[in-house]
């Protein structure tokens, strides 16, 4: 029997509330789906959160899944966008943090008036990036890693990460121009 196959039958089968089949799917998947939210997140407490969240996803739309597709591409969907969220999150909080630890004196908004539209606008700045200069800006700036550390991870040479990095910061820095309401001092702050 091919993959598809099986990963069907367990699909049929957990649509009809198969605690078995659910628990083969885990065990089948449950490494991948952790070395995967690992690349990303960096941190294997928060990354079995992550498995762990992936697959009491994965039962509570157990009745919502199609049979007919491969219930891994969906796992990986599901897990690579829970990672995503979580370092969003992370960049929203370590945001919060450096504003509040040294507010800018002439800032237009004091620091409780941090809003979530000004995170908004800043996660949109980091999605027009390029996958690369994105990569590098979310392992340098949100997951506080050395050049040299992104430069390893990513098999770039440590100026490649400092020109991405460079080139990142510049092109955050034009979007949020382009929304005046929301180029608040501190907001740049973060992006030194």
């Amino acid at each position: 029997m091919m993959k598809g196959n099986i990963n069907q039958e367990l699909t049929g089968r957990l649509r009809n509330n198969d605690i078995d089949a659910f628990n083969s799917l885990y065990w089948k998947y449950h490494a991948a789906i952790y070395n995967n939210a690992l690349k990303i997140i960096r941190d294997p407490v928060i990354a079995e959160d992550i498995v762990q969240d992936v697959f009491i996803t994965l039962w509570e739309k157990r009745n919502t899944l199609d049979p007919a597709l491969d219930v891994s591409g969906w796992l990986f969907v599901v897990s690579h966008n829970k990672s995503i969220s979580f370092l969003k999150q992370k960049l929203k909080e370590s945001f919060l943090q450096s504003t509040l630890a040294s507010p800018a004196e002439d800032t237009l908004y004091p620091p409780n008036d941090f809003s979530n539209s000004q995170v908004i606008i800043l996660e949109q700045a980091i999605e027009q990036l390029s996958p690369q200069r994105r990569k590098v800006f979310e392992l340098c700036k949100v997951q506080s890693r050395t050049y040299e550390e992104a430069a390893r991870e990513l098999k770039l040479s440590k100026h490649t990460v400092k020109e991405y990095l460079s080139g990142a910061v510049i092109s955050i820095k034009e979007y949020i121009k382009k929304h005046p309401e929301y180029s608040t001092l501190w907001l740049y702050a973060f992006l030194f």
